[in-house]
Order: structure tokens, then C-alpha cells, then sequence
């Protein structure tokens, strides 16, 4: 993958997760999901529009679309995971071939404007190129949805070294008393965790490998550090932007959040590096309008200008912008998904139809952060926040 594309998208996994993931509640984001809809937007955009969002991808518009399809390919190519994108527009809607001609390979149909028709169309394309792991498509079709360009990516990993699991409560911290699912394990990898520097203090990031090509480093800050800092120092030491300590070199003690190093007496010369975290499920759904700054969409969302002469001659606005993300951490691997859908619709209302035109149809019926990177270009392909992790079923009452 292409040094600049992975630095550009992982910045915007930073100040998304800067600006969203507060610790209150759980989170998981993918930016590389949206990054390449914002890009192939940026290649059809004009004006402020394009201008906010060459801004909000850091590259110029003029190379946006490349740079996705490079993306989007090398997504593709990366063992355990899925990548896809899709396009639907209205029929008798004109779309610039010149456009058309820059979108990556994927997806191609048509919104019938039949919502409830369109609806389960969409819902079913999700699910199908997230093997069931996001079941919705998370775009709000209305009769003046003109046209929907969405990312699908799904990420399923095992691990080299597998866990054991066995539940418990948590004896001190904020879920203390709370019956958990714990994962344990033993190895001699003493590089596998290391210590940065973050703005608030000492950073601890633990590497679990993946059998194949992407790797979670589970990132832990001080207690009071704001996690979208925490998570933003976590994807600089990912990336090699900042230096990181490793446990061959850090000293004895407690050198940062969650981490003692000592040493002790032992029938083996062979290092030990002991691991306890709780196992995490979550979903969640993110609107981009409400950050609209952020994902350079502010302009492109406003009734005034012609946003997008590249796309269509007819003067086009957002009027959706949504992901829904999800990741699961457990025993034996990690999985991810998310599925980002930006819908367009005529600005100022329905044009009057001009045109008569024939269709056809033809039926067939029969507390902690964690990152997933890929390992070679580290790239972060999904971040996120663990509030409430899951809880032993069998321990809880009611």
C-alpha cells in the first residue's frame, strides 16, 4: 500500500476518534471504510466542496480517485480480509462517464424508488460482503435518494497463539464486581509489548499476533488520559512515528498503565510475558453529518452550489452519511466489519421528469483501545473503545 494513502487514513482514524470516542460509551470506527468514499466523492466534487474535501482526505482531489482504487485493491489482497464497494443510482439519472470510469471495480444497481424494495436490496449487499457480521446497510433511503456509493470491509483473524478463557469478576478498577469473561495466556514474547510516550503520560501497547497478514495491539493510557488521545498515541507508535520501549528493554517496576516487569526467580532461563484481558463484542452506529467538518462534508451537505458537476449535471447534495461498525474479540481471534453508505439527493427537490424513457426488469426469484493493523503497510483498519465488555452469561442474574 502506498505510504502516503496509509498515513492520510490513519490521521483520519486519529481526529475521528479525537473527536468521538469520549469513553462513556463503547466505539468502534473504521476510517478506511469512508476514506475511499470521500475520496471518489472529491473526484467529482467542484468548488468549496472540493476544496473541504482534499482537506478532510490530506491529498490533493485530483489524485483522490487513484489513490482509492489503489486502496481498495490492496484491501482486497490482504489474507482474512474483505473488501467491496457498490454503487446505486436512480434510474434516469445521467452520471458523467468520465466518473464512472474512475470508481473501482464493484457493485453496480439501480434504486428503483421503491424504498421498502431498495431497502432490503441494500440490507442484503451488506450483509452479503460482511459474511453477516453488519445485517443493514446504514443509509436513509427516501423517495429523493438519487444515488448511494458505499464501502463494505470485514475482517475475520485468528491468532497465533489462541487464549484461554474462564469468568470472573473484576476485583478492582471501574468494573470491579462485574462477572466478566477473562482471556488468558503465556508466552515468551517480551516484544510484543512496549511503552510510548502519549500527551498525558506513559502509553502501553500489547501486539496479538494474527496467524495471517493484521495483527490487534490493545492500547491502554493513564486512567485519566482522554481515550481518542490514547488511541491517537497508540496509532503514532503503530506506524513507528514516536518511539516505543519494548519489554527486553524497560526497566523493572511499572513502566506504564497495566504493566510490571520483574525479575524473579525461575527453573528457566525463558523470558515470560502474561496476559489477562476481557473478551469485547460491540456494534455501533456513527453518523458523519454530525461531524461533517471532520469527513470535509459541510459544503457538500448545504442546499447552496452545485457540489458535484463531476458526478452528474444535475446539482447533487448529501443527505446521508452514516457507518455502521462492529468488532469481537474472543479466545481464539478477532473480528471486524463495517459498512459506510453516503447517499445523495437533488439539491433543492425532485427535478421534474422531462423524459419518457422505457425500463425493463428481468426477475430471477428461485477502557481500552485496541487497533486492527495490517501488518506490512500498518495501516489501522479498525479502532475502537471498550466501555462495557461482554459479560459471562451464566453470572448474571435476570
Amino acid at each position: 500500500m502506498d505510504n502516503t494513502t496509509v498515513r492520510a487514513v490513519n490521521r483520519l482514524t486519529a481526529r475521528w476518534a479525537g473527536r468521538t470516542v469520549t469513553g462513556e460509551r463503547d466505539s468502534v470506527l473504521t476510517a478506511a471504510g469512508v476514506w475511499p468514499l470521500l475520496a471518489l466523492l472529491a473526484d467529482g466534487a467542484g468548488g468549496p466542496a472540493r476544496e473541504e474535501l482534499a482537506g478532510a482526505l490530506g491529498i490533493p482531489a485530483g489524485s483522490a480517485a487513484k489513490a482509492a482504487r489503489e486502496l481498495l485493491g490492496a484491501l482486497a489482497g490482504v489474507r482474512g480480509l474483505q473488501a467491496a464497494t457498490g454503487l446505486w443510482a436512480k434510474a434516469g439519472l445521467a452520471l458523467e462517464e468520465r466518473w464512472l470510469a474512475e470508481l473501482p471495480q464493484g457493485a453496480r444497481g439501480e434504486l428503483s424508488g421503491d424504498t421498502e424494495a431498495d431497502t432490503k436490496s441494500l440490507d442484503a449487499w451488506a450483509s452479503e460482503r460482511t459474511g453477516g457480521l453488519i445485517e443493514k446497510m446504514p443509509v436513509e433511503l427516501g423517495e429523493e435518494t438519487l444515488l448511494v456509493l458505499a464501502s463494505a470491509l470485514a475482517l475475520r483473524l485468528t491468532w497465533a497463539d489462541t487464549f484461554t478463557e474462564w469468568a470472573g469478576p473484576a476485583y478492582d478498577g471501574p468494573w470491579a464486581g462485574k462477572p466478566l469473561r477473562w482471556l488468558h495466556r503465556t508466552t515468551a514474547a517480551l516484544e510484543d509489548v512496549r511503552v510510548t510516550d502519549g500527551a498525558s503520560g506513559p502509553v502501553t501497547l500489547l501486539r496479538v499476533a494474527g496467524a495471517d497478514e493484521v495483527d490487534v495491539h490493545l492500547v491502554l493510557g493513564p486512567a485519566a488520559s482522554p481515550p481518542g488521545e490514547v488511541l491517537a498515541t497508540g496509532i503514532a507508535a503503530v506506524e513507528g512515528a514516536v518511539p516505543a520501549a519494548d519489554g527486553t528493554t524497560l526497566p523493572e517496576g511499572t513502566p506504564g498503565p497495566g504493566l510490571t516487569i520483574r525479575t524473579v526467580d525461575s527453573y528457566s532461563p525463558r523470558p515470560v510475558l502474561r496476559v489477562r484481558t476481557p473478551a469485547f463484542s460491540l456494534l455501533v452506529e456513527h453518523d458523519l453529518l454530525e461531524h461533517a467538518g471532520l469527513f470535509g462534508l459541510e459544503s457538500a451537505s448545504g442546499a447552496e452550489g452545485d457540489h458535484f458537476p463531476g458526478v452528474s449535471r444535475l446539482p447533487l447534495v448529501i443527505g446521508s452519511a452514516r457507518q455502521a461498525a462492529m468488532a469481537r474479540f474472543h479466545a481464539t481471534g478477532f473480528e471486524a466489519a463495517a459498512v459506510t453508505a453516503i447517499a445523495a439527493q437533488p439539491r433543492g427537490g425532485m427535478p421534474r421528469a422531462g423524459h419518457r424513457a422505457r425500463h425493463a426488469e428481468a426477475a430471477f426469484t428461485s477502557p481500552f483501545g485496541f487497533l486492527a493493523v495490517h501488518r506490512t503497510s500498518r495501516l489501522v483498519l479498525a479502532a475502537g473503545w471498550v466501555a462495557d465488555p461482554d459479560a459471562d452469561p451464566d453470572r448474571v442474574s435476570g
